[in-house]
C-alpha cells in the first residue's frame, strides 16, 4: 500500500514540475501573431497563387501587416483581387493605396505554324521545359513558342488555351489575373505582363528572336529583324533596340500604331483596335 502511494506521489511531483517548466516555456517563447494578420488573410481571394511575390495570401497578408506598420504598404498588390480587394485591405489597416493599372499576360511569339515551319520531330516528354532542355525544338527558331502548352497547365484560371491552327497559346484578357504563373512557366521567356491599355488596346512586339536579321527571318516569317525601322518613327521615344530586337516601352507608348505601320515583317502586333473602314467594306463585299 505504502509503495502505491509513494508512487503516486511520485508521479504527481513529476507532473506537477513538468506542468510548471511547460508553462513557463510557454510563456518565455510564445510567438505573438497579429490579429490583423489572420482579417487581412480572410479578405485575400485565398488563391495561393503567387502572383503577388509571396508563398501564397498568408504571407502576403504578414508582409502587409508588417508594411503598415512602417506607414505604407504601396508596391504591395494582389493580381487575384485586384484594385477592389486591396482597397478592402487598405481600410482595414488604415492606409490608402494608389490604384495600379490593370494589365495582361502577352504572348510576345507571332511564330504561327504558318510563319514557322517544323524542320524536325521531337520525340520525348512533351513539355516545353523538357523539349528545351534538348535543345531548340521543332522549328529552326530557338526563342519563340515551344506549344507544349506549359502555360496552359500553369494557370490556374482557364485564362489560357492552345490554338491548334496556329498552335500557339491564347490569353483570355478577362479571365487573366496577371498572378504570373504562366510567365514562370514558360521557358523561353516568351509571355510578359503588360497594361492593358486604354480599352485594353496594346502594341506590342510580338518576337523574343535575338539573331540577326538573315537568320530570324529563315527561322520565322514574321521574325522581328532588328531593322530599327520602328524605333526612327516612334516620336515617343517608346522603342528600343537592343540585341537585334526591338522592344515597346508600353509606359511610353501613345498608340499611334505607327510602328506597326512601318514594321516590314508585321512583327508589331496591335490588339483590340478597330479595323480600318475600308477593310471592313472589303470584308463586306468578300462575304
Amino acid at each position: 500500500m505504502n509503495s502505491i502511494i509513494i508512487a503516486v506521489v511520485i508521479l504527481g511531483g513529476i507532473a506537477f514540475v513538468a506542468a510548471i517548466v511547460l508553462f513557463v516555456c510557454s510563456k518565455k517563447f510564445a510567438v505573438f501573431e497579429d490579429p490583423r494578420i489572420a482579417r487581412v488573410n480572410e479578405l485575400l481571394p485565398g488563391a495561393n497563387c503567387g502572383g503577388c511575390g509571396f508563398a501564397g495570401c498568408n504571407a502576403m497578408a504578414e508582409a502587409l501587416v508588417k508594411e503598415s506598420d512602417k506607414g505604407s504598404i504601396e508596391g504591395i498588390s494582389c493580381p487575384v483581387g485586384g484594385a477592389e480587394v486591396m482597397s478592402q485591405v487598405a481600410n482595414l489597416l488604415g492606409m490608402t493605396v494608389a490604384n495600379g493599372e490593370p494589365q495582361v499576360a502577352v504572348i510576345r511569339c507571332n511564330g504561327t505554324c504558318e510563319n514557322r515551319p517544323r524542320i524536325s520531330q521531337y520525340v520525348g516528354l512533351r513539355t516545353c521545359a523538357a523539349m528545351n532542355a534538348c535543345g531548340a525544338g521543332e522549328t529552326a527558331c530557338g526563342y519563340g513558342c515551344l506549344g507544349c502548352g506549359d502555360c496552359v497547365n500553369a494557370c490556374q484560371f482557364d485564362a489560357l488555351h492552345m490554338n491548334k491552327e496556329t498552335g500557339l497559346p491564347e490569353v483570355d484578357e478577362n479571365k487573366c489575373v496577371t498572378c504570373g504563373a504562366c510567365v514562370k512557366a514558360c521557358p523561353r521567356h516568351i509571355i510578359e505582363l503588360r497594361k492593358k491599355g486604354p480599352k485594353n488596346r496594346r502594341v506590342f512586339v510580338s518576337c523574343v528572336n535575338r539573331d540577326k536579321g538573315a537568320i530570324a527571318m529563315k527561322a520565322c516569317k514574321s521574325a522581328c529583324i532588328g531593322c530599327g525601322k520602328c524605333a526612327k518613327e516612334c516620336q515617343f521615344e517608346a522603342i528600343t533596340i537592343e540585341e537585334n530586337l526591338s522592344y515597346i516601352d508600353f509606359t511610353k507608348c501613345r498608340l499611334c500604331k505607327k510602328c506597326v505601320a512601318i514594321c516590314p515583317t508585321k512583327a508589331i502586333q496591335a490588339v483590340n483596335f478597330p479595323l480600318p473602314k475600308n477593310t471592313e467594306v472589303k470584308k463586306e463585299v468578300e462575304a
